[in-house]
């Protein structure tokens, strides 16, 4: 069902950034603005995930300069029958992370220092599960497209205000007005909704990959508490970002509405806890590929502690 939800939100952004050319160029606007579209998607596709990590200053890691996190993604990513993803790292107090990248062979994992010193391995590996989730999912690729799309639609409603709009059949002064604040407003409603139907996807996939839904569920209200005291620099320069992260590095609101970027976290976490139910003691531990050693079919759990 989120599948189908997303493809709904995506067809409809798409239809607006369509109507909103319509309005200002006619027919043939319309064609440009699919134009548009299809430029800034391409070129989001390719470098995206380079951009990404160079606003929040992400240097890549090794098992020789992060030894535990390096082999903890490794550990996680055969668990999920993924690819090694490229591993980062931020420097920055505010607990966090994100996975960016075009596809699973062509992904990438960044954590914050804070997240490192905050949590212990079990929270850890939640978090890691939950953004190794999103690359599996394909989420990655699909929130660059919404937010590349949102973008261009505010520029081209932008666009339109300026020159006044389609002449013949356009909306006029105030149509234009309107068009230029209702239009961008209208995406990043849409553009929310989709981030957060991935973000509970992510959770619960990211619960099965690691074993223990209340890891994550710990991780997520431990976060969550650090994102309002501790403000993320990099994150409020660049917030059209926000909705990557595994918790909003903006703001920390109590209650999902249409601005929100994630899903409350106590709905989170009482998601979370009733998946926790249905899988039983064990978690539902998901079952590690036929190469992998006996040992990485257990959970961590005598392996506590905090990181840094």
């Amino acid at each position: 069902m989120s599948y189908f939800k997303t493809a709904v939100l995506l067809a409809g952004l798409t239809a607006l950034f369509m109507g909103v050319g319509y309005l200002i160029g006619g027919a043939g606007g319309a064609v440009v603005a699919l134009v548009i579209a299809a430029a800034t998607n391409m070129f989001a596709y390719w470098n995206s995930d380079r951009m990404v990590l160079s606003m929040h200053g992400a240097h890549e890691v090794d098992e020789r300069s992060a030894p535990d996190l390096v082999r903890l993604v490794a550990e996680l990513a055969g668990r999920a029958q993924l690819p090694m993803p490229k591993v980062y790292l931020m420097d920055n107090p505010q607990p966090n992370a994100f996975a960016t990248g075009r596809d699973p062979q062509h992904a990438a994992v960044a954590v914050t220092t804070g997240l490192m010193q905050s949590l212990n391995r079990e929270e850890l590996a939640g978090v890691i599960a939950h953004e190794l989730a999103h690359i599996k999912n394909h989420d990655t690729l699909i929130m660059t497209i919404t937010a590349t799309i949102a973008g261009a639609i505010s520029m081209i409603a932008q666009f339109g205000m300026f020159f006044g709009g389609n002449r013949e059949n356009g909306p006029g002064i105030i149509g234009s007005l309107a068009m230029m604040i209702l239009a961008p407003l209208s995406a990043t409603i849409v553009q929310m909704a989709i981030s957060r139907t991935r973000e509970y996807s992510a959770d619960n996939m990211g619960a099965r990959i690691c074993g223990q839904p209340m890891w994550l569920a710990s991780a997520l209200v431990k976060i969550d508490n650090a994102a309002h005291q501790i403000p993320n620099m990099d994150a409020e320069r660049s917030p059209a970002t926000a909705h990557m992260f595994i918790i909003n590095p903006l703001s920390g609101q109590g209650m999902d509405n249409l601005f929100s970027t994630h899903p409350s976290t106590e709905n989170r976490v009482h998601e979370l806890q009733r998946l926790a139910g249905e899988l039983g003691p064990r978690g539902g531990l998901a079952t590690a590929p036929a190469n992998a050693s006996s040992n990485s079919r257990e959970p961590w759990g005598r392996q506590r502690g905090p990181w840094g």
